[in-house]
């Protein structure tokens, strides 16, 4: 990987990360609600997201770092991983805490002091291990989605398992 991209690359997850961290404080105190009035209707959403941004961006930027110090960045096309998997990450966790408050998911979220904390931090922790939530999230839907033609096909034993 060439220098300059390497640069853009720290760059713009340095930027992402700590850019997520000034939204959040900014629509916290209120900011961004007097800037934009439109912010009030999807503020909850606005913290889940910049949430999955902030824990997408730590691990990329983490990632980036070890694997950097390791020497391990020689293939070009990583570039694409460290761009958009953060990008991914933020709309992850606003579709997986979407999912939990909707009953889908089974987790119950109690609020403290009108604050959505754990929302919150669910968004965090979805954005920091995205891929991992989207492996579940596909496993569970195989289930939920699954044809009975696929039930008796995955039931019915084929040859080669068949023990005497």
């Amino acid at each position: 990987m060439k220098r300059w991209l390497k640069a853009v690359i720290l760059t713009y997850l340095l930027l992402l990360f700590f850019g997520s961290f000034l939204a959040v404080g900014l629509l916290w105190v209120g900011k961004l609600e007097k800037m934009l009035p439109i912010i009030v209707d999807i503020k909850l959403f606005l913290y889940y997201f910049f949430a999955g941004a902030i824990g997408g961006s730590l691990r990329h930027l983490y990632m980036f770092c070890s694997h950097y110090m390791e020497g391990e960045l020689t293939d070009y096309r990583h570039w694409v991983m460290y761009i958009f998997y953060p990008i991914f990450a933020t709309g992850t966790a606003v579709i997986a805490v979407t999912l939990i408050q909707s009953g889908v998911l089974l987790i119950d979220f109690v609020d403290y002091n009108n604050m959505p904390y754990a929302p919150i931090s669910i968004a965090f922790f979805v954005g920091f291990g995205f891929n991992r939530f989207l492996k579940k999230l596909n496993s569970v839907s195989k289930k939920v989605f699954q044809t009975d033609h696929q039930e008796k096909k995955a039931d019915e034993p084929t040859n080669d398992k068949l023990k005497f």
